[in-house]
């Protein structure tokens, strides 16, 4: 576990900056390097509200999406920030609920799945947006699309569509012009989603963003300050919101096209900050109460 200082940080953020100016040409890339800092310069607060996309952020990906599970040291992570933040954590993610809960079980946490397409509230309380019936209509051509390859994967989500090339990334761009090309006609229902090799169809009327949202009007979270920390284009929506909230927005990993305004290097790195948050979160309250006796 890394534990940040702030003699540490000077010197990475200056060691970052001075990396910067050797390594990006271009002015928009090096405006870039500079704007976003290392999401260990923030300090956990006991009044944040934690939302966590999954796959590439907290998980490592995998050839296969149900070659993914969470580790019984994430579970345990989970729990204890949990606990900290009085259920102030929500999962944000592309996958279903219920494919959330059999990895992330025995939790059963606030959760926000099919990018904001349902939605379970802390409550227990489940929202969900109508199926398009544009996606009938694709679910044929797409499956002749998938089935082209045996590397190429059509994962139906029910109100979404994935199609996953990560074992034949070479069809990545064939793919993708494709499935622009079948959406078309359905643009007024539909949105394309292009992330790190995958492709995914849904709904226009929710997204991170929105899912973020209405969670920040409900217990625990209302009142709260919105921390999002995601990995891909799915999660630009999130992080968009999060900063009309002056939260903190964190892209996890190398990106030169992001709202996000803070970085994490990779998974490893997220697991490794969110592991130092309880010592972090109990320092801050420390503090507080010190501060509030010496008044």
């Amino acid at each position: 576990m890394r534990d940040p200082d702030i003699a540490g940080l000077r010197a990475a953020n200056q060691m970052r900056y001075s990396y910067a100016l050797r390594s990006y040409p271009t002015r928009q890339t090096f405006v870039f390097a500079m704007r976003t800092a290392s999401a260990l310069a923030l300090t956990p607060a006991p009044d944040w509200a934690l939302f966590l996309d999954v796959d590439g952020t907290i998980l490592h990906f995998r050839d296969s999406p149900d070659g993914v599970e969470a580790g019984e040291n994430l579970l345990n992570i989970l729990e204890v920030i949990l606990t900290r933040l009085e259920g102030a954590v929500a999962l944000v993610s592309g996958r279903g609920i219920n494919t959330l809960d059999s990895m992330f079980a025995p939790h059963r946490l606030p959760t926000a799945g099919l990018h904001g397409l349902e939605r379970r509230s802390a409550d227990g309380s489940l929202h969900t947006v109508e199926e398009p019936a544009a996606l009938d209509k694709l679910r044929p051509q797409l499956l002749i699309l998938a089935t082209a390859s045996t590397k190429v994967i059509l994962e139906d989500k029910g109100h979404a569509l994935a199609i996953h090339y990560r074992l034949e990334p070479e069809l990545g761009e064939q793919i993708k012009h494709r499935v622009e090309e079948l959406v078309q006609p359905f643009l007024s229902e539909l949105h394309v989603m292009h992330g790190k090799m995958v492709t995914e169809i849904k709904s226009r009327l929710a997204d991170k963003g929105s899912a973020i949202r209405d969670f920040m009007t409900e217990a625990p979270f209302k009142g709260r300050l919105p921390v999002f920390i995601g990995d891909d284009t799915t999660d630009e929506d999130g992080f968009a919101f999060v900063n009309s909230q002056n939260g903190y927005s964190v892209r996890v990993g190398d990106s030169t096209d992001t709202a996000a305004r803070y970085t994490l290097p990779g998974v490893d790195d997220v697991i490794d900050w969110l592991e130092s948050w309880p010592r972090l979160l109990d320092a801050t309250q420390s503090a507080a109460k010190r501060t509030g006796s010496d008044r």
